[in-house]
């Protein structure tokens, strides 16, 4: 066999392995800033591994959301671990998004980091945050998070948990274009969170029934039957814009068509552009599901109880 047919071979047979290997994320592009001023940067910051297996997917999450960004028109999207190594890909961008855990472990708390996102949303650049990463402990900073993206999870009144849910769409804002209502079976979902008003912005965009008996804060256990806020959007009266959902816990999430298409949505709305009339599109497989998945640890096994031991 001739060196270069065995050179391909080789090289065929690392691609296939890649291909086959879940876990393999580097063939995701990190950190590619735009080459053309006139495009609309969108900035995508992955939380690290986090949770179980297929769950808090967030570095594949994004993954897929470049994917679906890179086919929309006059868009280029940036993918960063956690805040971009270098920093000069922040520059010029319309929007900020993060998918990873809050509870004070978001990347940007830093306060040089704080520092730069702010000098971001203060001029004009869109937020959005995703499932955890609106949970912050009460202070200044959430009450800034909370005038940038409209809400803001705090552990005083905020409950969380996973269910089914049957979501509907409120209104006709353009982040709802090609959106229908939806089932998400088993997620993980954040709710009765800390809103602005509609007076200063803030609009509802999805809403759902909860369980009662998830309702652990007194203030929540004052609205059993209400319809609560799972995604919204918020014009700021100063410029920007913000938008939350505090669903895709779970990977799986992403194979609704309605979801993908709000998300996506959403972040075209608060990067200052126009929403399609249909919504974006966002072809989707399910081998989509199986790639760049974070390695998480393998569970401890459980240990057996009294009545298995006896058995």
């Amino acid at each position: 066999m001739n060196f270069l047919l065995r050179s391909a071979l080789v090289l065929a047979l690392s691609i296939s392995v890649r291909a086959a290997d879940p876990h393999d994320q580097s063939g995701v592009a990190l950190e590619v800033d735009s080459p053309d001023a006139k495009l609309t940067k969108i900035v995508l910051l992955a939380g690290g591994p986090s949770s179980k297996a297929m769950a808090h997917e967030y570095f594949a999450g994004c993954a897929l959301l470049m994917d679906w960004l890179k086919k929309q028109p006059g868009v280029w999207p940036v993918m960063a671990r956690d805040w971009p190594k270098n920093e000069k890909v922040l520059d010029g961008a319309k929007c900020i998004l993060y998918f990873g855990d809050g509870g004070g472990k978001q990347p940007f708390i830093e306060p040089t980091r704080w520092a730069k996102l702010n000098q971001l949303l203060d001029g004009g650049a869109g937020l959005v945050l995703m499932h955890q990463g609106m949970d912050f402990p009460k202070g200044p900073d959430s009450d800034k998070v909370k005038g940038w993206l409209g809400g803001v999870f705090l552990s005083d009144i905020g409950c969380r948990g996973h269910w089914d849910m049957d979501l509907k769409t409120m209104g006709e804002h353009p982040v709802l274009r090609g959106v229908k209502p939806f089932a998400a079976p088993g997620d993980g979902w954040l709710y009765n969170l800390h809103f602005t008003t509609k007076d200063k912005g803030f609009a509802p965009l999805i809403v759902g029934q909860v369980p009662d008996k998830s309702r652990s804060s007194a203030d929540a256990k004052q609205h059993n039957g209400r319809d609560e806020v799972i995604a919204w959007a918020q014009q700021r009266a100063g410029g920007g814009r913000g938008f939350g959902f505090t669903g895709a816990d779970l990977h799986k999430s992403w194979s609704y068509e309605s979801q993908r298409k709000l998300v996506v949505n959403g972040i075209l709305w608060s990067a200052g552009l126009e929403v399609p009339k249909d919504g974006a599109k966002t072809e989707f497989a399910e081998a989509d599901l199986n790639r760049n998945l974070d390695k998480k640890a393998t569970p401890a096994p459980k240990a057996a109880t009294k009545k298995e031991k006896q058995n």
